[in-house]
C-alpha cells in the first residue's frame, strides 16, 4: 500500500500510522476488536496532508457511536486544553490532583529567596516531601517544554533553597515541572542529569506520565464532559470543582446551588460523569 502522509501537531508531514490510531483508541478504553475497526476505517479514509487533528476527530465521531465512554476519555487532552488560555485554571486542576494523592497543596505563593522573589504556582506537602511546583500550560498542540524553562526552573529553586526553603532542611525538597505538554528531549536529559528535579507531563515519565496518572485514578478535568461550556469555567473555578468527580460528589442540588445552572444542564453533567466514572 501507497504511504500516505499527514501532517501532525507541528505542521510536520509524517507516515500515517495504523498502529497510533489503534493504540490512541485502546488507550481510550476500546476493545481490540472496535479499535481494529476504528484504524481501518480511518485508513480508508485518510487522503494525503489531512491533520493529526482531522484524524482525532474522526476517531471521536467513531467511539462515540459504538463506546461512549471510550470517547470521553479519548478526549482527555482536549478536555485539559479547554480549561481556558490563561493557564491559571490548569493550576488550580494541578492542585487538586495532588490534593487527591494525599499532599496538602498550597497555591501561587509569594516566596522568598536569598536573592529575589518568586511566585510559586504550588508547593505540595506529603510526610517529609515537599514539592515545589511550577505549571506550564499550553493551549496549542504540538508545543514543547523546552530547556530555557527548566533552566529557569532549576535556578529559582537553588535561590529558594537559601531563601524560604531553609526552614525545611529536614524534608526531601525537590522542584517540579508540570505541564499538559510534552518535553524536549533536552529538557529530560538536563533533569536526568541533574537528578534533583522532577518532571510530570504528557507520557512523560513514562509509562506514568500526567495522562496515566488522570486516568489510573479518574483524575478527569470537568471540561472533559461534552455538556460543559466554557461560560461555565469562571464559577466552576471560583467554586473549586475542577474534577469530573466532584460533579458526583455534590448531587444535583449542591451543583444548582455553587452553580446557577438549570437542572438540565446539571442533569447533563451528571449523567456524563457517571459514565466517565461509575460505569
Amino acid at each position: 500500500m501507497k504511504t500516505i502522509y499527514v501532517i501532525n501537531s507541528r505542521g510536520e508531514k509524517e507516515p500515517f500510522s495504523f498502529h497510533k490510531v489503534f493504540r490512541s483508541a485502546r488507550r481510550a478504553g476500546a476493545s481490540s476488536k472496535l479499535a481494529f475497526e476504528i484504524a481501518k476505517k480511518i485508513e480508508e479514509e485518510i487522503y494525503p496532508e489531512i491533520t493529526t487533528k482531522e484524524i482525532f476527530k474522526k476517531v471521536k465521531r467513531l467511539l462515540k457511536k459504538k463506546d461512549f465512554k471510550a470517547s470521553l476519555r479519548f478526549s482527555l487532552k482536549e478536555g485539559i486544553r479547554k480549561l481556558g488560555p490563561n493557564g491559571f485554571p490548569f493550576e488550580k486542576y494541578i492542585g487538586e490532583i495532588f490534593s487527591e494523592l494525599g499532599f496538602d497543596v498550597s497555591l501561587n505563593l509569594h516566596l522568598k529567596g536569598k536573592c529575589a522573589r518568586y511566585e510559586i504556582d504550588f508547593l505540595a506537602k506529603r510526610e517529609n516531601l515537599i514539592y515545589v511546583g511550577e505549571c506550564k500550560y499550553r493551549i496549542n498542540q504540538g508545543e514543547r517544554i523546552d530547556l530555557k524553562i527548566a533552566l529557569e526552573n532549576w535556578a529559582r529553586f537553588l535561590d529558594l533553597k537559601e531563601g524560604y526553603l531553609k526552614q525545611f532542611s529536614k524534608y526531601q525538597v525537590r522542584p517540579i515541572l508540570v505541564t499538559n505538554a510534552k518535553f524536549t528531549n533536552q529538557v529530560i536529559r538536563y533533569a536526568k542529569c541533574i537528578g534533583e528535579m522532577d518532571l510530570l507531563g504528557w507520557r512523560y515519565p513514562k509509562p506514568k506520565g500526567l495522562e496515566y496518572l488522570i486516568e489510573s485514578r479518574k483524575l478527569y478535568p470537568v471540561t472533559i464532559l461534552p455538556s460543559f461550556s466554557s461560560s461555565f469555567l469562571e464559577g466552576f473555578e471560583k467554586e473549586k470543582i475542577m474534577l469530573a468527580g466532584d460533579i458526583l460528589a455534590l448531587g444535583r442540588e449542591k451543583l444548582l446551588e455553587k452553580t446557577g445552572l438549570s437542572f438540565s444542564k446539571i442533569d447533563s453533567l451528571i449523567k456524563e460523569a457517571q459514565t466517565l466514572l461509575c460505569q
